[in-house]
């Protein structure tokens, strides 16, 4: 477990130094990093909470609410940060939003699961002015297999979020993006094509590009995604190393 700490400091360092590589313009944050603790045991989160981790990532609705309601995690964790990151259905949103911590749910792809979550949250929030912190995701890649709203659809679903989901915070939008793309071709076009989505959105709905975020960037790209500007990156492998498979738990 000790080398989740080192571990933890090379992404940092790395992060860091892509940041320095960033043109002017997305100079005026500093990278969020979510721990992707997919599958992982309770004990590696410790480890990675006593070394400074705060933003954690899960994937599967069960796990994450397993895991909130750890013991261990309630006493030793009080500040952690969940990030759902996974494929939301509609009949877990209670489940879900029962999270102590939720921090943000990133993968809101349709206007039938905003409305859920707004007309949700009220019965969770700690106060009545507290927002749900939401991300739009985007399929960039238009891959059949991947969750994520149409490219052309974007801009009506963050207006929908805006306008009609009053208990929503919409803070910004993410993608997955094509695996295994090789940055030696240019930059990754999923990337740029979120990037993109974020200029149309800031044009057509009149919101500064300062506030809305991009999630993108894993393992295997979160450095180049810096570069390009992620506000938020989601690192699971290198940091845990390989996960156990899914039937282990």
């Amino acid at each position: 477990m000790a080398e989740i700490a080192v571990h933890l400091r090379s992404v940092r360092d790395k992060i860091l130094y892509a940041a320095t590589k960033r043109e002017l313009k997305h100079r005026y944050y500093e990278p969020r990093l979510v721990a992707v603790s997919k599958l992982q045991s309770v004990e590696s989160i410790l480890f990675a909470y006593e070394a400074g981790q705060r933003h954690f990532g899960e994937n599967y609705v069960n796990e994450l609410v397993e895991k909130s309601l750890n013991p261990q995690i309630l006493e030793q964790c009080k500040e952690i940060q969940w990030h759902f990151i996974g494929n939301l259905q509609r009949n877990k949103v209670n489940k879900i939003l029962n999270v102590p911590n939720l921090y943000m749910i990133e993968t809101v792809s349709n206007d039938k699961l905003a409305d859920m979550l707004n007309n949700s949250w009220p019965k969770f929030r700690k106060s009545d002015d507290s927002k749900l912190n939401v991300m739009v995701q985007v399929n960039t890649s238009r891959e059949k297999e991947k969750n994520g709203c149409d490219i052309v659809q974007v801009s009506t679903l963050v207006k929908h979020v805006i306008n009609n989901c009053h208990n929503l915070k919409f803070i910004g939008l993410m993608t997955i993006g094509m695996f295994g793309y090789n940055i030696a071709n240019g930059p990754n076009p999923d990337f740029i094509c979120l990037i993109k989505c974020r200029e149309k959105i800031s044009d057509e709905l009149g919101i500064d590009t300062k506030n809305i975020e991009l999630s993108m960037g894993m393992s295997n790209d979160y450095e180049h995604a810096i570069e390009l500007g992620s506000t938020n990156v989601r690192v699971g492998t290198a940091i845990f190393g390989n996960r156990p498979q899914k039937n282990t738990l």
